[in-house]
């Protein structure tokens, strides 16, 4: 089972801490990825994993918006994408899973970061599993999460984690105190939850093939009550005023 991971990073710099923190949430899901057992449900005799991912089987891209940025502005204004903004608008609408990190900008996701999912279609993204993540340089901006990135993906009825990361700029410089540096525990954790949601949509579409009720067996249960004149029962009169 092959699976394909695409991060997007709205990050403005280089070096940037979003494409950082990007970095760091794509390996932390590729190495669960292949940790996991393989959907749920999907353990054969003994505990095997049945369908279990392979790190070698997990296709990993990272849309960096900074090269798209001319690109992203053109289309908004003509309507028509360049080639390499069609490429990455079709990589993420295909991907199994989706990681979506921003720089803060003005108490928000930034306005590049938004204008790229804003050319992508409002059905693209639905039901996919997505992580979102920011940065910013103080950690008072971290419900930006909740307020701005989280309702962006649930008005595109994707279907984000729990575990949203926010990193501000001393998260970089942690000193390994589990108490007060948590920024690789939250990256671990959100990893966690990508990879299995990852996993638990692969195997739900045969899943739900064999669920889905067979209308025709049901319908044809269904006996109609015969007209008159046919070789079934009439059908009752009507009762009297």
């Amino acid at each position: 089972m092959t699976l394909k991971l695409v991060a997007v990073s709205a990050g403005l710099s280089v070096p940037s801490s979003t494409r950082l923190l990007a970095d760091r949430l794509t390996e932390s899901v590729r190495g669960f990825l292949g940790e996991l057992p393989g959907g749920a449900g999907a353990t054969g005799p003994a505990g095997a994993v049945d369908g279990a991912v392979d790190a070698s089987d997990v296709e990993v891209r990272v849309v960096e918006l900074r090269e798209l940025a001319v690109a992203i502005a053109n289309h908004l204004v003509t309507g028509f994408p360049s080639a390499d903004l069609e490429e990455a608008i079709e990589a993420v609408t295909e991907a199994d899973g989706l990681i979506a990190v921003t720089p803060v900008f003005s108490a928000s996701y930034s306005g590049l970061f938004k204008s790229f999912f804003d050319l992508i279609d409002p059905d693209a993204l639905t039901g996919k599993p997505v992580l979102v993540g920011a940065t910013g340089g103080t950690p008072r901006h971290s419900l930006v999460l909740e307020h701005a990135l989280r309702p962006l993906f649930a008005y595109l009825r994707a279907e984000v984690v729990p575990t949203a990361v926010y990193a501000a700029s001393e998260d970089w410089g942690g000193n390994g105190d589990p108490l007060t540096d948590t920024l690789p525990t939250r990256i671990t954790r959100a990893g966690r939850q990508l990879a299995r949601a990852m996993l638990d949509a692969a195997q739900s579409p045969t899943a739900a093939a064999s669920a889905e009720p067979d209308l025709s067996a049901l319908l044809s249960s269904v006996s109609p009550r015969s007209a008159p004149g046919t070789d079934g029962a009439p059908l009752d009169p009507l009762p009297s005023a």
